[in-house]
């Protein structure tokens, strides 16, 4: 195929990059304070009378641990002071501890939604559109993502923000590491299609890297080194992300007018679930995700946190202070930091900028891994970077609430082997009582006998308070519902909101002690030494076959007839008060058939139960995503489709063609590093008598490697394709 020089020269003309405009982001040291540059250590945007609203959810924290601790110590104190009595003891203060914390703070987020807060920095709701200033950058980085996929969500924010009448103020960057290189070409062909089809030229980019050094952190500061000092903000994005155009406008002007804030995080809201799994996930963060949010920025304040995506960060502030160091030591606690986000909040609150939830705004939408599998993938990842924390948190400099950020994270992973081994010691324990021949009076002579077992009605009372404190804040979240009558009639009404958590409840519970042992099976892995690499999400919701299912649950089935028989050898009473564990784990395969199910997810929808006002009454922004998501499903049952492999692309499509090779790399200079796979790709492509022959023999690598050569390009356009004959 022979693509003329005029074809190459109009896309060489077209602005794949902007002009470079470099910003400095020096690498931080973690031991040494940073530069503020006059910025006071209180940001001016701290709200009014923080400590007291700490002082309530820490301190009430506190004083219900104690309280705790001397219920749960009446219940052991029975059989005298013993090994496993103390341990269990110290066991249950720290997760006691642990859910007393997250219960003060829905009891913050309960009043904060009462009062409708949850904003700040002088945004509103019901204020015209404010006009901006300023540019900004929405940053959308990708890897090994479907494009197409990725861009209905992205044109939905365009769109969005179009119908604001503030586009001008906004550039799109699409930053690939795509390795693929048929995903890589698809990028290509997808990113043209979206400039021609919204007449993006100049303000619609794609830049992909060779190397993904660093990941999505490095990614997002090779963007910052090169293009960041041409804008005041970036907004950060996820794959799925979807942010409405006048929330971005509202949060963009917030930021205009705090000079000293540098990130305003958003909710993101879990949307188009249709798995049990997944529609039980947006559930739970529609209905009880406001009253947890609210909760954290009633009292986190200024010193919030950062989730990684759906954020307005300002760049100088990024650039400034988030340049993040490599850990010390080998993988997988050392090297590239993976949970970057968290680390960067509290390096830009180090610095003196402040951090900003603002979840009183609705408009932020991500989506949720359609099963508990692809959950436990994603989590083993999460759950390696938030350990790696323990190498950050004594840091100079931090804020101690930054602190507590990364102790959360960290304890949001250790707490499932805590919970294991809790359970595990109780059950050693009753096995020692029910054993144990006891000695009602011993030497002495006592006027009571010394009773040597667990005192079960003491053990009823502290369990009854332990799910009192998990549950309140599920009650509270109703709650909350009933005071918006517009929102609970868009989840189905009282009584169908009502049914939704019950059974969600009920099918969380069951899946709890699965999620444990998968949790702790990943934090075993990591202190063992294994890295967890980093792969693409799987966002599709395909169906799993039983085998497949059994093949990786029937493990936690065993573990859960081993405990049965362990507590039913004890006593019934036992057998019964640990039900909803062993219940879970026996079943833990057909939970996992069910929960990734499209069909029962969708049967329930059509009841009325776990419904979510964003299915009922759609906004504007998630009818762009469905209108997106229409055409993207029509194009790939369309006969005409373009085909998906890189070679066959690119020989389809002249313009795509012409415009790979206006984007390429400039040629390797003399003396410069030699990629072998390059060597081994051109080779191999002139030896292939055919272009089928050629696909054959060439590796991933060295079909991505041909690909960044303009040499390699023109012999795969020339090589003769005889299946096309």
């Amino acid at each position: 195929m022979d693509v003329s020089l005029d074809t190459v020269r109009e896309y060489s003309t077209q602005r794949f990059l902007p002009k470079e405009a470099p910003l400095v982001m020096p690498t931080q040291d973690l031991h040494r304070r940073p530069e503020t540059f006059g910025r006071d250590h209180k940001p001016v945007t701290t709200p009014p009378y923080l400590w007291a609203r700490r002082l309530f959810v820490i301190g009430g924290a506190i004083v219900l641990t104690l309280f705790g601790a001397y219920e749960m110590n009446l219940v052991l104190n029975s059989m005298g002071v013993s090994a496993l009595g103390i341990l269990v003891l110290g066991l249950f203060i720290i997760l006691g501890a642990w859910i007393a914390l997250s219960f003060m703070s829905s009891l913050g987020g309960f009043v904060s939604l009462l009062r409708h807060g949850g904003l700040g920095l002088g945004i509103s709701r019901t204020d015209p559109l404010p006009g901006l200033n300023s540019r900004t950058a929405v940053l959308m980085p990708t890897y090994n993502e479907d494009p197409d996929r990725v861009l209905v969500g992205l044109r939905a924010i365009h769109d969005s923000l179009v119908a604001t009448g503030r586009i001008d103020a906004f550039d799109f960057f699409i930053l690939s590491d795509t390795t693929d290189p048929d995903v890589w070409v698809r990028e290509e062909r997808a990113y043209l299609g979206f400039v021609e089809a919204v007449h993006g030229q100049g303000r619609i980019f794609y830049r992909r890297r060779s190397k993904n050094i660093d990941r999505k952190s490095g990614n997002l500061e090779e963007w910052v080194k090169r293009f960041g000092g041409a804008y005041q903000q970036m907004l950060t994005l996820d794959a799925d992300s979807v942010m409405d155009g006048g929330l971005i406008v509202r949060i963009v002007s917030a930021m205009e007018r705090n000079e000293g804030v540098a990130l305003i995080q958003t909710l993101p809201v879990i949307m188009g679930g249709r798995t049990l799994f997944a529609r039980m996930q947006q559930f739970a963060g529609r209905v009880y995700g406001p009253l947890i949010a609210h909760g954290i920025a009633w009292w986190h304040g200024s010193e919030g946190n950062y989730w990684g995506h759906n954020a307005v960060i300002r760049t100088r502030a990024f650039a400034e202070q988030a340049g993040l160091p490599h850990l010390p030591g080998r993988k997988p606690f050392g090297g590239s930091i993976l949970s970057h986000d968290f680390v960067e909040a509290a390096l830009m609150r180090r610095g003196g900028w402040a951090i900003h939830m603002v979840p009183g705004l609705f408009g932020s939408y991500e989506q949720s891994p359609p099963s508990l599998t692809d959950v436990a993938i994603r989590d083993r990842r999460w759950c390696q970077g938030n350990l790696q924390h323990g190498k950050i948190v004594l840091a100079r400099g931090l804020h101690w609430v930054s602190r507590m950020h990364m102790m959360m994270g960290i304890g949001s992973y250790i707490t499932s082997p805590l919970w294991l081994l809790f359970l595990l010691f109780g059950i050693l324990i009753s096995l020692q009582s029910h054993f144990y021949r006891p000695e009602y009076f011993g030497d002495t002579k006592l006027l009571y006998p010394h009773w040597p077992q667990v005192d079960p009605v003491q053990a009823k009372y502290v369990f009854i308070g332990t799910m009192g404190i998990l549950l309140v804040p599920k009650l509270l979240a109703f709650i909350a519902f009933c005071f918006d009558r517009v929102t609970m009639r868009e989840c189905g009404g009282a009584i169908r909101l009502a049914i939704s958590i019950v059974l969600e409840t009920i099918l969380g519970g069951l899946i709890a002690p699965i999620a444990m042992l998968i949790q702790t099976s990943g934090v075993i892995s990591i202190l063992l030494g294994r890295d967890s690499g980093w792969n693409a999400q799987n966002r599709e919701d395909g169906s799993v076959s039983l085998r497949q299912v059994a093949h990786g649950y029937w493990i936690y089935t065993f573990f859960g007839i081993l405990m049965a028989a362990a507590a039913w050898s004890v006593s019934t009473a036992l057998f019964l008060w640990m039900t909803p564990v062993l219940l879970g784990l026996v079943l833990a395969i057909p939970l996992a058939a069910i929960t990734a199910s499209r069909d029962i997810g969708l049967w329930l929808r059509s009841w009325g139960l776990l419904l979510i006002p964003e299915e009922t009454a759609p906004p504007p922004i998630l009818l762009l995503v469905a209108d997106n998501e229409l055409r993207r499903t029509q194009a790939e049952e369309s006969p005409d489709r373009d085909p998906s492999d890189a070679f066959l692309a690119l020989r389809h499509d002249p313009k795509l063609l012409a415009a790979h090779m206006a984007a390429l790399p400039p040629e390797r200079a003399p003396g410069s590093s030699i990629d072998p796979n390059v060597l081994v790709g051109l080779v191999k492509l002139k030896e292939a008598p055919d272009l089928h022959t050629a696909l054959q023999r060439l590796t991933r690598q060295e079909k991505t490697a041909v690909l960044t050569n303009a040499k390699g390009v023109d012999l795969i356009v020339s090589l003769p394709d005889r299946s096309a004959a």
